[in-house]
């Protein structure tokens, strides 16, 4: 009996003790390190995009769009309720060059006119990485791609007031964009 009323003892003075707080001195305190992002995004808005809307195509996407049958220029016109400017790379166009004949449709739709060609400063060929790099420059494009990696890469590396077109059901759909730029709600 002793023996517990000791130890109950025990456990009440260690319960009693006061911790001591440590002083902070305020010189050495550290700051919060927040990302800056460009004074072009307000809020949630990308105030550089607008219609003209200008989309940069991803070489799965010409493929997919092909196999869904749809009409590249006409179903993203019908999907943002706007004008649309699709924008080629010369990666993405070396990529489908690449593809060689089984893709030769792809190509010849690239060689289209109203389809705006980008000059490629990025060294390398690898087109995801180039799409990246001049999404992260210039905040005025919307990404068309069907590819995860691409995605994730778009959404891991935080890249904020960037939309990105997809294929889904035969259609295109956009996600993540403000309703300020008059796009359909479902």
């Amino acid at each position: 009996e002793s023996k517990e009323r000791k130890d109950q003892r025990l456990k009440k003075k260690d319960r009693l003790k006061p911790k001591k707080k440590e002083k902070k001195d305020p010189s050495a305190r550290k700051g919060r390190e927040v990302p800056q992002h460009p004074s072009c995004l307000f809020f949630q808005y990308n105030t550089q995009l607008g219609p003209p809307y200008h989309i940069l195509v991803d070489t799965n996407f010409i493929n997919f769009s092909i196999k869904a049958k749809l009409h590249l220029v006409q179903s993203m016109m019908g999907c943002l309720y706007s004008k649309c400017i699709p924008c080629i790379t010369d990666c993405v166009m070396a990529e489908i060059e690449k593809l060689g004949q089984k893709y030769r449709v792809a190509l010849r739709i690239t060689k289209d006119p109203r389809f705006e060609r980008l000059p490629c400063t990025y060294k390398g060929t690898y087109a995801d990485d180039c799409l990246v790099k001049r999404v992260t420059q210039h905040k005025c494009y919307i990404v068309a791609t069907v590819d995860r990696d691409l995605k994730r890469r778009i959404r891991i590396e935080k890249i904020p007031g960037v939309p990105i077109i997809y294929i889904s059901n035969y259609r295109y759909n956009i996600e993540q964009m403000p309703d300020d730029y008059g796009t359909p709600r479902f």
